[in-house]
């Protein structure tokens, strides 16, 4: 498998792959990871057999899948093609790819995935050259394939691996390329003029990793609520929000008829009795484990909210250890809302999103 994510956090996938998961990388590069076929030699094949078709997840590296925090997409057996001009690479991706579709039936839109590292300067261009000449090659053979093409990652985040073309540049001669991907969630969101700062796009985000955002009618508690961000996002689909902040709400949030501001300490607030908050949202600027002892764990084990978005910040901590310890069988999340997902987005810099359902009872 290659793995990919955010750029200059390699080292932190490595770490999550072998520490907490036993799987060691055998190659990284800026933004990407490679990793063995389990039970295989480390080598990837320079030049593999054209047309040969993935090989399937097993369990173990489904359910490694699913955990995965780092992780952005994970390309499926991806074979490797090598190749020194636009045209050459595209051929070979081109004898692959129309190799693959013997016997399978496309009626659907399917994604048409181009990425690579962005830190090697004009890997742009020689991506958007072979992309071009790979499509030319696909529509003089299967024109009707080659409409349904679209450049969109998946929204949300795949159980099972999602198939069709992922391409994956290492460099601008040595190229990965898979039929399958696992998607994990992260998507780069579009800006709101009216939003009060960069962290709304954050959690409009990670309701695409839940698979569910805040509806007309439903209550938010924000703690850590100014400027505004993610108060102005639940308000502006309707939900009611208790904003908890001492500074004071910016932008769009600023006397927003959905939005109740209360200079609090977001430490100290709880709600009142018997009151349920469909959502908590919370993203302090605070040691991770201060917010986890005085927030998430009451919030938490006393049903005080249904589901919700919380970030942490790793930026003086080890993030792996930290993710052990928010994994673990004891943990809040483990104990009160089991099935969890963890995400470094990517929207996200130093710090971790976690999203989930509080379970009732």
């Amino acid at each position: 498998m290659l793995i990919t994510c955010q750029a200059g956090f390699e080292a932190l996938l490595v770490r999550e792959l072998a520490e907490l998961h036993g799987t060691p990388a055998v190659e990284h590069g800026p933004g990407w990871v490679r990793i063995a076929a389990a039970g295989a030699e480390s080598a990837v094949p320079a030049v593999p057999a054209a047309g040969a078709p993935p090989s399937a997840a097993t369990p173990e590296r489904l359910r490694m899948c699913s955990q995965l925090v780092f992780a952005h997409l994970t390309l499926v057996s991806p074979i490797e093609v090598r190749g020194d001009s636009v045209n050459g690479l595209a051929a070979r991706i081109a004898e692959f790819f129309l190799a693959s579709l013997r016997n399978e039936r496309i009626e659907v839109a399917w994604p048409n995935i181009w990425q690579g590292p962005a830190e090697l300067v004009g890997l742009g261009r020689r991506i958007s050259g072979v992309e071009h000449a790979l499509g030319e090659l696909v529509k003089k053979k299967l024109s009707r394939v080659a409409r349904l093409a679209r450049a969109e990652v998946p929204r949300g985040v795949s159980a099972a691996p999602v198939r069709g073309l992922f391409v994956f540049f290492a460099d601008f001669g040595r190229v990965f390329v898979a039929r399958e991907a696992f998607v994990h969630g992260q998507q780069r969101m579009a800006d709101d003029d009216l939003a009060p700062s960069r962290s709304y796009l954050k959690v409009e985000e990670a309701y695409a990793v839940l698979g569910r955002e805040p509806q007309a009618g439903e209550t938010v508690c924000d703690l850590g609520a100014a400027p505004g961000g993610w108060s102005y996002s639940a308000a502006k689909r309707g939900a009611r929000v208790l904003a908890i902040d001492n500074g004071p709400l910016k932008g769009g949030a600023l006397d927003h008829p959905q939005i109740e501001h209360r200079r609090e300490d977001a430490f100290r607030f709880a709600p009142e009795s018997g009151v349920v908050f469909d959502w908590l949202f919370c993203d302090l600027v605070e040691e991770p484990h201060h917010v986890l002892q005085h927030i998430v764990e009451p919030w938490l084990a006393r049903g005080w909210c249904r589901r919700f978005v919380i970030n942490l910040k790793f930026g003086r901590v080890d993030a792996i250890a930290l993710l052990r310890e928010l994994q673990a069988p004891g943990s809040a999340f483990s104990l009160h809302a089991p099935g969890t997902a963890m995400r470094h987005l990517y929207h996200d810099r130093e710090e971790l999103t976690l999203v989930g359902d509080v379970r009732q009872a």
